[in-house]
């Protein structure tokens, strides 16, 4: 009697974690277009930017040769990494094979990198030989400052914040010297569009993995912020009218299964158009159209 009330229990449980272990192979990618305004211009283009977060290299179940196949056929103009590479020491070396999958698709601006709480595991030397590795392959690591670039006349500031699940963030010093343009974010942790005011025309971060194990509810994340109890944990968002996204990560921490949620690869599409404004100084302003 009591193996047979074993078998009752172990059964379908080993069936739910088969199930959230199949589920962490089934890759999602997203496209979010936003705010296309055809009527300013048809043909104009849009600002490509590919984000990725939360690998977790521990727990991660897509191999870089499938990450590659995945991300090949796309434009891209930038690509934004949202932290949580990993956590241990040992698992460096397996970042390298994903960092030539991101050279090999040699964005046209760049890649642009800011580090996660997991990142911040590490410890002191372990933590500067990921950044180096980081930088090795072209990457731009940000902890709390910017870089301008320029897309088409339009000035587009990439702000870096650090972690702020940590306390690592500082806004004031991540916005020194800031020129004037459109302001991209990237960070880590979301909960700090609360603390940022209207400061951002459009912020990338991850940190949530989506709930990854949402049976029947995220309730576990609901120590990770005043988010959580708002009800965005995942996608596009909107604070103050400001719009930004949490990616649902691509790998896994914990354990490597995932329920009511699946790994995201994301294509943001910002559109550029030139408003029919004048500036005080009777010149056209270019517009970043995020919000």
């Amino acid at each position: 009697m009591i193996f047979l009330m074993m078998a009752i229990l172990i059964l379908p449980l080993s069936y739910y974690f088969y199930r959230g272990y199949k589920n962490t192979h089934d890759i999602v990618i997203n496209h979010v277009d936003i705010d296309k305004d055809s009527s300013v211009n048809p043909d104009n283009s849009s600002f490509r930017i590919l984000h990725l977060s939360d690998m977790h290299l521990e727990n991660i179940s897509i191999t870089p040769e499938q990450l590659y196949k995945q991300l090949k056929n796309h434009p891209i103009d930038l690509i934004a990494l949202t932290g949580d590479f990993l956590d241990r020491k040992r698992s460096i070396p397996r970042l390298v094979p994903y960092l030539e999958v991101l050279k090999k698709l040699n964005p046209e601006y760049g890649t642009y990198a800011v580090f996660g709480n997991h990142d911040y595991v590490l410890r002191d030397a372990s933590f500067v030989q990921l950044n180096e590795l980081l930088m090795d392959y072209g990457i731009k690591t940000m902890q709390n400052e910017n870089e301008t670039i320029d897309v088409n006349g339009t000035t587009v500031n990439i702000i870096g914040i650090d972690d702020f699940s940590t306390n690592r963030s500082d806004i004031t010093k991540a916005y020194k010297g800031l020129k004037k343009g459109k302001n991209l974010v990237l960070t880590h942790d979301p909960n700090i569009v609360l603390a940022m005011d209207d400061h951002f025309d459009y912020l990338l971060s991850g940190h949530f993995h989506g709930g990854q194990i949402c049976w029947p509810k995220p309730y576990h994340l609901l120590k990770m912020g005043k988010l959580v109890r708002m009800n965005m944990i995942k996608g596009l968002q909107h604070h103050n009218g400001r719009p930004f996204y949490i990616s649902e990560g691509l790998g896994q921490t914990g354990v490597n299964i995932r329920v009511g949620s699946r790994p995201e690869i994301t294509f943001h599409h910002l559109h550029l158009h030139q408003s029919k404004q004048e500036n005080a100084g009777g010149e056209m302003e270019r517009i970043l159209q995020v919000g």
